[in-house]
């Protein structure tokens, strides 16, 4: 082998490494700017995944906020629950004693259908009377205008009435 065949195999030699320079600095500038690409990219998924865990910690300072209210609004509803329960006995009781003072005053109406009398007299001697004729133990008195003194369950009953209204 001549010099002359050394140096025409050391040019090709240096002609395929430059093409394959060129080549390389070809795909060197395409991967950058792919690269360029991914930061932004990456960014904004950063930027995507802040707003997004913002918005998870409101949702759930709403939820708690939520529950506080359905919380307090439980309590209360018992609350109502237990008042209307007691008040549900007063009304229980306040009907048996209207169905008792019904009766007697159906009975007295019997028994003086051929008397008159006012109807003053007539209501005190039904308040008076029991079915028997007796006096009832724990009637309230009658106060000084004639009507008598309301117990506490029928003073909450009116009150509860006229606040219903």
């Amino acid at each position: 082998m001549s010099i002359i065949g050394l140096i025409q195999n050391e040019w090709v030699l240096e002609i395929a490494l430059m093409v394959l320079l060129v080549a390389m600095l070809f795909h060197a500038v395409r991967l950058e700017r792919a690269l360029g690409v991914l930061r932004r990219d990456k960014a904004a998924l950063e930027e995507f995944i802040r707003g997004f865990n913002d918005s998870t910690k409101q949702a759930q300072i709403g939820i708690d906020r939520l529950k506080d209210v359905a919380d307090g609004a439980a309590r209360q509803i018992a609350k109502h629950v237990d008042k209307a329960e007691r008040l549900k006995g007063d009304l229980e009781f306040l009907s048996l004693r209207a169905d008792k003072v019904a009766d007697r005053l159906e009975g007295v109406i019997e028994k003086n259908k051929d008397r008159e009398e006012g109807p003053a007299a007539l209501l005190n001697r039904v308040r008076m009377a029991g079915r028997d004729g007796a006096v009832e133990e724990g009637r309230p008195p009658l106060a000084a205008d004639g009507n008598r003194l309301r117990s506490q369950a029928e003073r909450n009953l009116l009150t509860a009435l006229k606040l219903g209204r």
